[in-house]
């Protein structure tokens, strides 16, 4: 085959998945998730700005449904460079761009619960502190990190650990609200941005994928801005790159580590 041939070939293919990855990133439209029926559901997250980095796609669809609240409880004012209370002011910011009233916020500063690169949360810590959110606000679903949390923070791991412990105990006053862990993807997924829809993505039983257009990450962008005090420049690589900007996968998790 002629150098010339196949090089045009090789062109054409590349513009052929440029296209189609264009397409589907200005069609897309944040759907409503394929969840069980739902009134009430709470993003749970470790730090502040786990939110814009992780979980935007995800709280953009949700927020718009008039038929859905959605709930935010932040286990840290990520408190690790001495600047709680600017990122405490910057989370409900960016929750605000997100479409998530400040009223259904709640950040907090536990003692055994300090941000911390080094050191994995103590469950039973984790599902007393979020124990009264989910029964005052009657949580039926609630959406945070699988066991590997997306960067491997050990605080992101904690948290289903945490989920699954309140969800076990009998002495919860209302039926065990659904649990859907956001999966961790490979590294090279990761970083391919919106590059990324031309990896499959099996659905796991109960589990469901969302994507943002261009549209929805300008407004995650926009989110993301509202953390300024973490804007360094490896920050700005991962809002450039990465996956999670743009595409959310969920697993139900029904085995729970009782």
């Amino acid at each position: 085959m002629p150098r010339l041939f196949r090089f045009s070939i090789f062109r054409l293919s590349v513009l052929y998945v440029v296209a189609w990855i264009s397409f589907q990133l200005l069609s897309a439209q944040t759907s409503q998730p394929s969840l069980p029926p739902s009134n009430n559901i709470l993003i749970l997250t470790s730090h502040p700005d786990d939110e814009a980095m992780f979980f935007a796609p995800t709280i953009l669809s949700l927020a718009k449904h008039k038929d859905l609240t959605v709930w935010a409880l932040v286990l840290s004012v990520g408190n690790a460079d001495g600047l709680g209370d600017t990122r405490r002011r910057e989370v409900e910011e960016s929750y605000g761009v997100l479409g998530v009233r400040l009223d259904r916020v709640a950040v907090m500063d536990h003692p055994q619960l300090q941000d911390d690169i080094t050191r994995a949360w103590d469950a039973s810590v984790i599902a007393e502190l979020i124990r009264p959110y989910v029964e005052k606000h009657d949580i039926d679903t609630i959406l945070t990190f699988d066991s590997f949390g997306v960067s491997r923070h050990p605080n992101h791991i904690s948290l289903p650990l945490g989920v699954s412990h309140l969800l076990c105990d009998p002495t919860l006053q209302r039926p065990a609200p659904a649990l859907y862990s956001l999966r961790t993807t490979s590294l090279v997924q990761k970083y391919t941005g919106m590059a990324s829809l031309i990896f499959p993505s099996p659905r796991t039983a109960g589990g469901f994928k969302v994507v943002s257009g261009v549209r929805q990450y300008v407004q995650a962008l926009k989110a993301m801005m509202k953390h300024w005090s973490q804007l360094v420049w490896f920050r700005w690589l991962y809002i450039a790159f990465s996956r999670y900007m743009w595409i959310n996968e969920w697993d139900r998790v029904t085995e729970l580590a009782c």
